[in-house]
């Protein structure tokens, strides 16, 4: 819990439950709410704690306190590392940068565009007013034969990615979104030999992620797919 100080009068502010460091991103990511908010800065819950303790009065010890935070002496840090969004095809764990995301939506309709029908563009989509692009990274990763949907599983982990890039803005559907990795470019490895033909080509690296092997795909070369199949 996060409690502001007394300032004067007596009067203290609210109590914030700061619950993104037990049980968020920050904590064993056991609430229920990050299968749909994915992190917690998504997260009302956490918007509205900033607001409360942005509101908060200055303490007295404010400056004090921080004068002698900055002064102290740091231990190393990591450098240079990278994040990236996890996420599932069929058997398939995926990744990519977290710099092309711009939001991770619910189901919705998607409208067939006539005259497209190679695979890769799924059609139209309304993402918040706005009509995009839907393609399938399925198809252009040639996951289809390999990642079937089993009869009866259930589909409610289904999620939207509007990804964007140099202006560019798409969406794709994911079978499951785990949320954020962070990862030093010492830890990928190169893809192997063994995965399908059209993977490996859209695949930078391998990541090793809770003992899986996840494939961070090459955003530029995905754009680049997407933007020719709807010239």
């Amino acid at each position: 819990m996060i409690e502001a100080p007394d300032v004067g009068g007596g009067s203290t502010r609210a109590t914030v439950s700061d619950c993104w460091n037990r049980i968020g991103v920050r904590g064993d990511a056991s609430c229920p709410e990050l299968k749909q908010y994915v992190h917690c800065r998504n997260c009302p819950v956490y918007s509205a704690a900033a607001v409360d303790l942005l509101d908060a009065d200055v303490p007295a010890d404010y400056l004090t306190t921080w004068t002698q935070e900055v002064a102290r002496e740091k231990g190393q840090t990591e450098i240079d590392t990278h994040s990236v969004l996890v996420f599932r095809i069929g058997g398939e764990w995926l990744a990519l940068a977290t710099a092309v995301l711009k939001e991770i939506v619910s189901p919705r309709t998607i409208h067939s565009i006539p005259h497209r029908r190679n695979g890769v563009v799924l059609g139209l989509t309304n993402i918040r007013g706005e009509l995009l692009a839907c393609f399938s990274l399925r198809h252009v990763l040639g996951l289809e034969q390999t990642t079937e949907i089993k009869r009866g599983q259930s589909r409610a982990s289904e999620r939207l990615l509007v990804i964007q890039r140099e202006g560019s803005c798409a969406v794709c559907p994911v079978d499951e979104v785990h949320g954020i990795a962070h990862f030093h470019p010492r830890d990928l490895t190169p893809p192997p030999a063994t995965i399908a033909k059209a993977t490996v080509a859209y695949t930078r690296s391998v990541l090793p992620w809770q003992q899986k092997s996840v494939g961070l795909l090459d955003d530029q070369l995905l754009f680049h797919t997407v933007n020719r199949n709807l010239a």
